[in-house]
């Protein structure tokens, strides 16, 4: 009977953290900022011992319900009343502008000089003379604005009009035809045939992938290894 009663609290446990989950939201599963962290880390804690409670499962499932309320009611809060963002979520704070490191921002960011260069290292930036301004965000990331010299060059910079650039789209998949994707390109499967064709494959089946892009009507085909 434990074991049943074992199977029955798990089950229970797993719906209603999936529920809770569900209303929550992606940003759990994402980015998680402080309070999110925090309860994520709780929420979990207690659906386990509501997973393994016998005697008195309506406990654990109570603060479960309770916690998962809580969260949605801060996450509205967040959204409505934006001034309260900054008291929930916590705020972006600059460590870095024109050359000048900030040190009590560091320290209020639980962050040393090594982590802070570790954390530039990981954008890219292993010399600090190409950061213009580097802020540390709530959600624990870094965002760099690199100085203008070190930036990418863009189309606008070097005086080109650029093209209008499309998401490439699977039109074969796994030896497949994605028929769908490829009605929506304005393509049809005879056409599709052909361009397997004259690239040098007998079928469709031998191509494990293949990406259409629109903007120079191209194909693009990984064969089946």
């Amino acid at each position: 009977m434990d074991i049943i009663k074992v199977i029955l609290t798990a089950l229970l446990s797993v719906t209603v953290l999936f529920i809770i989950t569900k209303i929550m939201g992606h940003k759990q599963v994402a980015q998680l900022d402080f309070f999110d962290y925090v309860s994520g880390i709780t929420i979990g804690s207690i659906a386990a011992e509501l997973a393994t409670e016998l005697e008195e499962p309506y406990k654990p499932l109570i603060a479960l319900v309770i916690y998962g309320l809580i969260s949605l009611i801060l996450n509205m809060l967040a959204h409505k009343l934006p001034r309260t963002r900054k008291y929930i979520n916590g705020t972006p704070t600059i460590l870095m502008s024109e050359g000048k490191i900030y040190r009590e921002n560091l320290k209020q960011s639980k962050l040393d000089l090594s982590e802070f260069m570790l954390l530039c290292r990981e954008q890219g930036y292993f010399d600090l003379d190409e950061i213009q301004t580097a802020v540390f965000e709530h959600n624990g990331k870094l965002s760099i604005l690199p100085k203008a010299a070190n930036r990418p060059a863009t189309p606008e910079d070097l005086k080109i009009t650029a093209k209008a650039t499309y998401i490439g789209v699977e039109v074969i998949m796994d030896g497949r035809m994605m028929g769908e994707n490829l009605s929506r390109m304005g393509r049809d499967e005879n056409w599709l045939t052909k361009q397997v064709k004259a690239q040098g494959y007998k079928d469709i089946k031998d191509i494990f992938l293949g990406i259409y892009r629109k903007e120079d009507d191209s194909l693009t085909l990984y064969p089946s290894e």
